[in-house]
């Protein structure tokens, strides 16, 4: 059987190692620091769909991946032992009596765009553990949001891809110059200005996240989402809060922004103020310029290939990029969208529409 070497072991990474070992292929993931030492080792793991109106590609993509979810991550616990935590539990969000016609296109979106798979809907008598308090007594739900535990998932499929025989090799590090034929470069945003570096224009950043994890119990309620912070409750217990996205920073370690997130939750939700904080983490997220993934051929480089970019949305659209970059690696099979696609020099640049 083919081998394939993957470099880099955050959720990009060991998804496209999953899904080359789970089809046959011998693969070896190396990594320069730990399983999730990166990115993917945060505390929220939010699955949240983009808005179901004005349609395009990229949503049609990402719902794609949210509805693989479930069977994805069954077949990893059941194949390496290891509980990623993974649920659809849903979502529900304040609104105010004026973002009332917005939320109606909204449902009319998903009426139409999610196929009848999942659902939106506006409510004044919301049930759950965790209630954000709302202006005008409006909350906005949904059935498609899912989460996941970030470092519980991340070790849940290094276990399944070592069960199936698969190799994983941490506090190694690779350069391009040392990799041979049929290697995936997974290795987030130090990958993004390697990847700048060599084709001679910036390719991306890097954009610093923050955020916490509290010991409050509420695992079958929906998550929160206000203005940018996510409220995710996990199977273990706890429930994570974040994350700020920082264009601008000076180090990658925690500081005072996070206790602003943490103040944010607390006053949003009463029932965890005063809750134990278990886990403060900072982290540097890799954010492409398309803000969609980047992935495919690397430009001059035969048998090189990207997989990158999945700025807040990697775990959620780690099914799709998976089997994207599988079939382009394994099988020759390009189906990956023009807005993810990877481009050399001189290139015209793919924006986001």
């Amino acid at each position: 059987m083919a081998s394939i070497t993957v470099i880099g072991a955050g959720i990009a990474g060991l998804s496209v190692a999953w899904e080359i070992i789970r089809r046959g292929y011998q693969v070896t993931v190396i990594e320069a620091k730990q399983v999730g030492a990166g990115s993917s080792g945060g505390t929220v793991g939010a699955l949240a769909p983009h808005a179901p109106d004005s349609w395009n590609l990229k949503k049609q993509v990402q719902f794609d991946s949210l509805m693989a979810a479930g069977q994805f991550w069954d077949e990893v616990a059941q194949t390496g032992g290891g509980d990623p935590g993974y649920a659809r539990t849903g979502r529900i969000q304040p609104v105010s009596v004026s973002d009332l016609d917005r939320m109606q296109a909204r449902i009319d979106g998903a009426a139409v765009n999610w196929q009848g798979k999942a659902r939106i809907w506006l409510t004044r008598t919301p049930e759950a553990a965790l209630i954000p308090e709302s202006p005008d007594g409006w909350w906005l739900m949904d059935d498609l949001t899912a989460r996941v535990n970030p470092y519980r998932a991340c070790h849940a499929l290094a276990a399944a891809i070592r069960a199936k025989g698969g190799e994983i090799v941490t506090g190694r590090s690779v350069t391009v110059a040392d990799a041979g034929q049929r290697t995936i470069w997974a290795t987030g945003a130090p990958g993004l200005t390697v990847l700048g570096d060599d084709l001679g224009r910036k390719q991306g950043q890097g954009v610093k996240g923050q955020s916490a994890l509290v010991d409050f119990a509420a695992p079958e309620t929906p998550q929160i989402y206000v203005d940018g912070l996510y409220i995710v409750p996990h199977a273990d217990g706890t429930t994570g809060l974040g994350s700020t996205s920082e264009n601008s920073f000076a180090h990658a370690q925690v500081d005072s922004g996070l206790d602003e997130v943490i103040a944010r939750a607390f006053k949003l939700c009463p029932a965890l103020a005063g809750t134990e904080i278990l886990k403060r983490w900072a982290g540097i997220r890799p954010r492409a310029r398309s803000r969609a993934p980047l992935m495919g051929v690397w430009p001059g480089r035969p048998g090189q290939f990207v997989l990158n970019g999945g700025f807040r949305i990697g775990f959620g659209m780690a099914p799709e990029m998976a089997r994207m970059i599988a079939d382009l690696v394994l099988e020759v099979r390009d189906a990956i969208p023009d807005l993810f696609r990877l481009q050399g020099r001189g290139e015209t640049p793919i924006t986001a529409g």
